[in-house]
């Protein structure tokens, strides 16, 4: 069975996203990027809302060619471009960049996906992981706490059925105050 991870960079205040869809406030630090990048060396599969998708889809495709990349930025975009993908919408009609596009049940698709031989899957997007948070299928959550409050936006977390409990994993700190916590699903 595959484990599910529920990770972002997201503000003090709990929001991934500005109002706006502004995530100006999220660059990270050097240190703070090799840690999401050997994250994500670490994942096998990733899950993909169609707001994430399109921003992920629409910068690291050709990351590694953008004008003063770091070598991190360079590993980070070909790892990104090698890593199948799962993109989970209604609205887009197509995907590429080792992608396949799922515009039914999300939850019955992640479920049959978790209950695969495999490593670790991430999920990104707030409503699709939101839907996954609800089903019970989140695994391990990180969460990359910048010092900065915006007052609104899209959050993390959203409404809940019942509370989920959870134990603490690793604490960490970054340059410029980020603030790493990983906590697994108490079962």
């Amino acid at each position: 069975m595959r484990k599910l991870i529920y990770g972002m960079n997201l503000t003090l205040d709990g929001y991934i996203a500005a109002a706006g869809d502004d995530i100006d406030w999220s660059g990270p630090s050097p240190e703070l990027f090799q840690w999401w990048l050997e994250h994500e060396q670490e994942t096998e599969l990733s899950l993909y809302g169609r707001k994430l998708w399109e921003t992920m889809s629409s910068y690291w495709p050709t990351g590694d060619r953008q004008p003063g990349a770091t070598p991190a930025q360079i590993e980070f975009a070909r790892n990104w471009r090698d890593t199948p993908k799962v993109v989970f919408s209604s609205t887009i009609d197509t995907v590429e960049w080792n992608a396949r596009l799922v515009t039914g049940d999300a939850v019955a698709e992640i479920t049959r996906l978790k209950a695969e031989d495999g490593g670790p899957m991430n999920i990104g997007g707030a409503t699709l992981a939101a839907a996954a948070v609800r089903a019970g299928l989140i695994d391990e959550y990180v969460i990359a706490a910048h010092p900065v409050l915006v007052g609104g936006g899209t959050p993390f977390f959203t409404a809940l059925d019942s509370w989920v409990n959870l134990n603490l994993l690793e604490t960490r700190t970054f340059p410029g105050g980020v603030v790493l916590t990983r906590y697994e699903t108490r079962r």
